[in-house]
């Protein structure tokens, strides 16, 4: 054996022994940091390590952070509230289901969740990610280009800024009361028949594009459909503060309905 083969042999197997530390990972909720432990679970919900609010809709356990096989993991231990997660500054979205876990892989994540009337938004934090995002995704998403393939009317994206604009207008606030529908198609000068038609037409849209968690069904209820796409929308950068001028634009008020809208 040469001296070059034995000494890789000899790296390699104090390679095999030894311990890799785990990449620390933080949790901002509210202003608050938490560092997670690596030696067991870390439980977010009413009630667990991160007590995220006393609401009766939001589960005793419901997300669940975890290190294991080198990877920190997310998971829903719940049986009926979803998780939207966005990473990659809102290139990359993932629709967490009650059962479902995913590994977490960038240095950054949102975590945005509707429980009841309120939606909720927490960030993980890590120096040692195991992916990194490209100069050219970082280009895409510094708001200079569009994120999404979609496109939307100005009607359409009206009634997704009058959605989301608690969350839009939050200043460092990580829970914000979903407008019900009515409060929402009256923010808009809109009667609930217009109201209900373009929001059947916007989510129509998403989940034709593969996004989840939109599309009506038996026993499912109108408040989940409005809480995901708020969720879809603010963390994929279809809306963004800047389009919160579109609720007061009279020329938008005055608009002519047209089918496709």
């Amino acid at each position: 054996m040469t001296e070059l083969n034995r000494a890789t042999t000899l790296d390699e197997d104090a390679g095999r022994g030894a311990v890799r530390e785990p990449a620390p990972l933080r949790l901002e909720f509210a202003g608050e940091w938490h560092d997670l432990p690596a030696d067991r679970p870390f439980i977010i919900g009413r009630e667990g390590d991160l007590e995220v609010d006393d609401n009766p809709y939001l589960h005793r356990h419901f997300l669940e952070l975890q290190h294991r096989d080198g990877l920190w993991w997310l998971a829903n231990v719940g049986v009926r509230l979803a998780a939207t997660i966005s990473s990659a500054g809102g290139a990359v979205q993932s629709w967490l289901s009650p059962g479902a876990r995913m590994p977490l892989v960038f240095e950054r994540s949102v975590i945005v969740f509707t429980a009841g009337p309120v939606t909720y938004e927490l960030s993980l934090h890590t120096e040692q990610a195991p992916y990194e995002v490209s100069h050219q995704v970082e280009w895409s998403m510094s708001g200079e280009t569009t994120v999404m393939p979609a496109s939307f009317t100005a009607l359409q994206k009206q009634l997704m800024v009058a959605l989301a604009e608690p969350m839009l207008r939050r200043e460092g606030v990580s829970m914000n009361e979903l407008p019900s529908s009515s409060d929402a198609a009256k923010r808009l000068g809109w009667t609930m028949s217009k109201f209900n038609r373009k929001l059947d037409n916007v989510c129509d849209k998403l989940d034709r594009m593969g996004v989840q968690g939109l599309r009506g069904g038996p026993g499912k209820l109108a408040t989940n459909r409005r809480a995901r796409l708020v969720e879809y929308a603010v963390t994929s950068q279809v809306v963004t503060r800047a389009d919160l001028p579109l609720l007061d634009d009279e020329s938008l008020r005055s608009q002519q309905d047209s089918d496709g809208d």
